[in-house]
């Protein structure tokens, strides 16, 4: 516990520290530049390309949350990950009365700040190798590379490889991921 949690704590000072790092020398872009890239679009308008997480989102009533000032760091599974969960189970979470559970999935996939991936890949190199992030809901996820993309593995085992770029946005990045990332109970 204490090894995890100091590799937390030192995610989080790389994190910081990289957010304050000057363009000029290459470091990645802090958040406030990332806003500028992404202009007025925030992170609930930019789910168009996962469409089912986008309507999960919406279903769940944390469009409003990513909608507003507060950054986020976002893992969108993308369309197909919904569909390879067993049958019914999206169904499921989309009905009212499980709204509770559809809202700890998916803040299992939103991450507290903005987090880049050149910020995420310096915690990897920290934690030699992997880092431990905490997510909205509480749970943490593993932060490893798999080549050169990022991925991220839950408390399950379910790893899920980012998918393309990252996507800026004025309060935060949204990443897709191909699978879906289920907080233990």
């Amino acid at each position: 516990m204490t090894r995890a949690w100091m590799l937390a704590c030192a995610a989080a000072l790389s994190i910081t520290a990289c957010e304050k790092a000057d363009k000029a020398d290459g470091a990645a872009p802090t958040s406030n530049q990332a806003a500028k890239a992404a202009g007025n679009e925030t992170l609930a308008d930019g789910l168009g390309d996962t469409p089912k997480f986008a309507a999960a989102v919406k279903a769940a009533g944390l469009d409003a949350a990513l909608a507003g000032p507060t950054p986020y760091t976002v893992l969108a599974p993308s369309d197909a990950a919904f569909t390879a969960l067993p049958a019914g189970a999206v169904d499921g979470l989309m009905k009212p009365e499980a709204r509770k559970e559809l809202t700890a999935v998916l803040s299992n996939h939103i991450l507290p700040g903005t987090m880049l991936a050149a910020d995420i890949g310096k915690a990897i190199d920290a934690g030699g190798g992997k880092a431990t992030i905490r997510t909205l809901g509480g749970g943490t996820l593993t932060a490893t590379r798999a080549g050169d993309a990022l991925a991220f593995t839950d408390a399950a085992g379910t790893r899920a490889s980012v998918l393309g770029d990252a996507r800026q946005r004025s309060n935060g990045v949204i990443y897709q991921i191909d699978a879906v990332l289920v907080p233990t109970k």
